[in-house]
């Protein structure tokens, strides 16, 4: 894990291959990726391993039986995308740390929306008849702008 980079929480999630090609997008962008169980696969699924390559080796990987233990470890720094939101991520502070994102099929539980209304954000959609990304695009997307923004304007860039 790079300092600084964001960390990736995926809740519950169902499709191998969406976590698969995650897992490879949090190995090369240097963030650690957690998954909250129970999955809809096991870690051992070759979908998963083939959607991630050969990269498992480089990830920094997190397993967790629940989201609550993970959410405690940052107070205040923690933001969840749902197409339910209604802040772009592009609002999301700078101070956030912990992208949280929900099931393919479900999202994110109720419970969250009710405790943490303001830490609650989406990727905005510019037709009227598509509701959201896909869960590994959507992941692409945030991650990508949010080291993209580390680095905005610095002398400094990852090495590549």
């Amino acid at each position: 894990m790079i300092v600084g980079h964001p960390q990736i929480c995926l809740y519950q999630p169902e499709i191998p291959q969406n976590t698969g090609s995650i897992g490879r997008l949090a190995a090369g962008s240097g963030c650690r990726l957690h998954l909250i169980r129970p999955f809809g696969f096991t870690t051992d699924d070759r979908n998963l391993r083939r959607a991630g390559l050969d990269y498992w080796p480089y990830l920094d990987l997190e397993i967790h039986d629940d989201l609550e233990t993970l959410l405690a470890l940052f107070p205040g720094r923690c933001a969840f995308l749902s197409k339910k939101a209604t802040k772009s991520y592009w609002d999301m502070p700078a101070a956030t740390e912990l992208l949280v994102f929900g099931r393919e099929t479900s999202g994110l539980p109720d419970w969250l929306h009710d405790r943490y209304p303001d830490h609650f954000f989406q990727i905005p959609m510019f037709h009227p008849d598509v509701r959201s990304q896909n869960l590994a695009n959507a992941v692409s997307v945030v991650v990508h702008d949010r080291i993209r923004r580390l680095y905005d304007g610095g002398t400094s860039h990852p090495q590549g």
